[in-house]
């Protein structure tokens, strides 16, 4: 906490008015890294942004978070998971996943209201999704370990984008 405090240049009394904890604090700058990145997607979907273009964009941000890897705050969140009693991080884990599953739900329903892909079952576009986060999460824990290359990502997202290819509308 001191060496936060340092870095901040406030007062002890100062930080923990807001904060009790250098986990809380994590995990409000994970809160707001998560509000960031789902905004610019909520954003695009709210906008009536053709599809492709919001799907192509996410994934060109996922592929270049996943070659740039090496300072991620990615890594750091593994880090706090695993050190942490699975109780402690269950809800903040879970809300993290809904954040992501909720905004590529969202992408895949622009796309259904933008008569891009078929109106699909609801339970089938949230398994396409899942399979989205699996995906990413995987290459993501791949890219911890140094073992990705972006041949293994272009690999992974053809398959994702042969998902939606097998959705679309012709």
């Amino acid at each position: 906490m001191q060496d936060i405090i340092d870095e901040c240049g406030i007062s002890r009394g100062g930080i923990y008015i807001y904060f009790s904890s250098v986990d809380e604090i994590f995990l409000e700058v994970m809160k707001q890294r998560n509000k960031e990145r789902f905004s610019r997607i909520n954003k695009s979907v709210h906008d009536h942004e053709p599809f492709d273009d919001v799907l192509q964009g996410y994934m060109r941000r996922q592929k270049k978070r996943l070659v740039n890897f090496e300072n991620s705050l990615f890594r750091a969140y593994c880090e706090y998971i695993f050190s942490k009693p699975k109780t402690a991080v269950h809800a903040f884990r879970d809300m993290q996943l809904e954040h992501l599953r909720g905004s590529v739900n969202s992408i895949l329903m622009l796309g259904v209201q933008q008569n891009a892909i078929r109106d699909e079952s609801i339970a089938r576009l949230e398994t396409i999704a899942d399979h989205f986060i699996v995906t990413i999460d995987g290459l993501s824990v791949l890219a911890l370990g140094d073992a990705l290359s972006e041949e293994i990502i272009d690999a992974q997202f053809a398959i994702l984008g042969e998902m939606i290819n097998d959705i679309r509308k012709r």
